[in-house]
């Protein structure tokens, strides 16, 4: 994305504002979810915004920028508030990765109306990386929580003594080994599945 500043500064920009909405977007779901069953938490710490300001992560965006990958704010709540804490968290988390993909349906819809491919694209496919990449089973992402609530309670009790080890494991799926990473040979299959779905091919080529 980095390299988009230099060869074509228009594209970097509509990249950078489509990674700011994406992020937003799935912070304030989080926020939003976190409300509304129950957990004043995120309201009350300025989240339930969709200002990308609030829930920028200075050092994420930068590794996102240099590195194709980093965070944003993560929503904190408190599990007290809720009625069922570890399926409403399940609940909480899946909110960021399911609103990024009902964005990018919608814009999908928008861009065979319209012919603003040239920034819908990057908004569609931004947001469907954010929303596969988030639902991998790993801590600190949300697949960790949503199979988490999915389980028993023996068996979630097991699951959580994993929670220790997930930078080990996000690290060594980041890590690039013979020119790619683990992740990328993962979660490039699914988002170019879903990819190929959502933007006719005339439109995306170039761009993505």
């Amino acid at each position: 994305m980095l390299s988009y500043l230099f060869s074509n500064p228009l594209l970097f920009f509509v990249y950078l504002v489509a990674l700011l909405v994406a992020i937003a977007v799935h912070e304030f779901s989080h926020a939003y979810a976190a409300d509304y069953l129950g957990d004043p938490t995120p309201r009350l710490a300025g989240r339930l915004k969709l200002n990308p300001l609030v829930h920028i992560d200075g050092l994420g965006l930068l590794f996102l920028l240099f590195f194709g990958f980093g965070w944003g704010k993560p929503v904190g709540f408190d599990p007290y508030n809720l009625k069922n804490p570890r399926k409403d968290a399940a609940i909480i988390s899946l909110a960021g990765p399911f609103s990024n993909f009902v964005l990018a349906i919608l814009l999908s819809l928008i861009l065979r109306l319209t012919s603003a491919y040239f920034l819908l694209v990057p908004m569609i496919s931004l947001n469907v990386i954010l929303g596969v990449f988030n639902l991998l089973p790993i801590h600190p992402l949300d697949g960790f929580k949503i199979v988490g609530g999915l389980l028993s309670d023996e068996k979630a009790h097991e699951w959580y003594q994993l929670e220790r080890y997930g930078m080990i494991f996000l690290l060594m799926l980041i890590f690039p080994f013979g020119g790619s990473s683990m992740l990328d040979i993962i979660i490039r299959p699914v988002t170019s599945f879903i990819l190929n779905f959502l933007i006719p091919s005339s439109l995306g080529n170039g761009i993505i």
